[in-house]
């Protein structure tokens, strides 16, 4: 246990020492302050007025309706004029042109007419156009059929609304779990493809630098990668305690300051105030740890069958990053239906339970997820990491003192199974 110990204490603090590290974990929250502040200002300063003259032949379109819509969506400034099809608008000082030469507010239907621009303003740019023209259209028709604006109203609030209640767990809301889910799964999936592969990265600098060499002569192979791979879990945690540490902070600085930050933060705070938040955090450490090690075990056997290609790295990690990919896909699966029989049993395997049960745990335990459906996960999860470190370990004994080779997964087989 000492030997073991020396090699996390080495692993960590190695690496929380690098310069990238602590780039890295500064880089998070400033671009997380750039995310809550840049993109509406960014939104805001990309908007164009596109400006469209609008030719009505029908004489059904009064310019104090423009004018009132122009005032409620300032997505495009539409005005009235009395030119005919071949209006030079752009001489004008307009940027699209709309030509309407008929309209029948009793013709049942669509009627299709063409927005003329000499340059492109969006995909979009036509749909917002014809909401406005729409919403002007409705006017026209709801007058025409004496609707008056108090029968309006009172027909665009009378709606029906259904809410889904669970019987078993009437707290949970099924949008807030659904958002919860997927954010958990994949913040998961980046750190295992993240802090995975700096496992692997590590195990190959070793080997280049010939430093493991001299550590397998005084530690056995598994003791080598269980200390290894915790040491980099370690600091992966540390990373991620430090960066919701930063977003805390962040978030009491502008709570104060008001505004639309203020706005995306508390909405993100109410959403995860609406779920078991204890069990949602231990279940997420857990997964997150367990995922992190499970697959760390065969990115670092990986590393040390491999050389300075980093070709060779890639091919061999290909499997594994499919195995994470597939889990995101199954997670998909899951929270669309996560009592069904692909989430559950998907959430058990523990290739992919770190993902998939992370989506299915805001749904409710045990409404959704019975506690024997959790317990059964977290004990093959645990298994599951024994079992690659052991199977990792066997690999790197034979891989980390070959050099020249360029190996397979079927001679890692080989390797793994191979006798003392």
């Amino acid at each position: 246990m000492k030997k073991i110990w020396l090699i996390i204490k080495r692993e960590y603090l190695t690496r929380v020492r690098k310069r990238t590290f602590i780039i890295g974990t500064l880089l998070f929250p400033i671009l997380y302050m750039l995310m809550i502040f840049g993109t509406g200002y960014i939104a805001e300063k990309s908007k164009h007025n596109l400006v469209v003259a609008v030719s009505d032949k029908t004489g059904l379109i009064s310019d104090s309706l423009v004018k009132l819509q122009n005032q409620l969506d300032q997505s495009s400034t539409l005005i009235l004029v009395t030119q005919d099809t071949g209006y030079k608008y752009a001489d004008a000082g307009y940027e699209a042109y709309l030509y309407i030469d008929s309209l029948d507010w009793q013709k049942k239907g669509t009627t299709s007419f063409v927005l003329k621009a000499r340059k492109f303003y969006g995909a979009n740019t036509p749909e917002l156009v014809a909401a406005k023209i729409n919403r002007i259209w409705d006017e026209i028709k709801h007058e025409k059929l004496g609707i008056d604006a108090e029968k309006r109203a009172l027909l665009a609030s009378n709606r029906i609304l259904i809410d889904f209640n669970n019987e078993n767990d009437a707290t949970v809301n099924a949008q807030t779990s659904n958002v919860i889910g997927l954010a958990c799964g994949f913040l998961i999936y980046f750190i295992i493809l993240i802090y995975g592969s700096q496992v692997m990265m590590g195990v190959m600098e070793e080997k280049t630098n010939r430093i493991a060499e001299i550590i397998v002569s005084s530690v056995k192979p598994f003791q080598m990668m269980l200390g290894k791979i915790i040491g980099i879990g370690m600091v992966a945690l540390t990373q991620f305690l430090l960066w919701i540490t930063f977003m805390f902070v962040i978030y009491n600085v502008t709570a104060m300051s008001g505004g639309a930050a203020n706005q995306i933060i508390g909405s993100v705070q109410s959403v995860f105030t609406s779920i078991n938040l204890p069990l949602t955090l231990f279940c997420f450490a857990f997964y997150f740890l367990g995922g992190f090690f499970f697959y760390s075990a065969i990115y670092g056997a990986i590393g040390s069958a491999i050389n300075e290609d980093v070709r060779e790295a890639q091919s061999l990690s290909f499997p594994v990053t499919l195995m994470v990919i597939i889990s995101i896909v199954l997670m998909t699966s899951a929270v669309n239906d996560p009592t069904g029989s692909i989430a559950t049993w998907a959430s058990i395997i523990p290739f992919s339970s770190p993902i998939v049960m992370m989506a299915r745990i805001p749904y409710g335990v045990p409404g959704t997820v019975p506690y024997w459906q959790l317990a059964l996960s977290m004990v093959s999860l645990v298994i599951g990491f024994i079992l690659t470190t052991w199977f990792a370990a066997r690999i790197y004994r034979t891989g980390i003192l070959m050099y020249g080779k360029k190996p397979s997964w079927r001679e890692l087989m080989k390797w793994a199974f191979r006798k003392s």
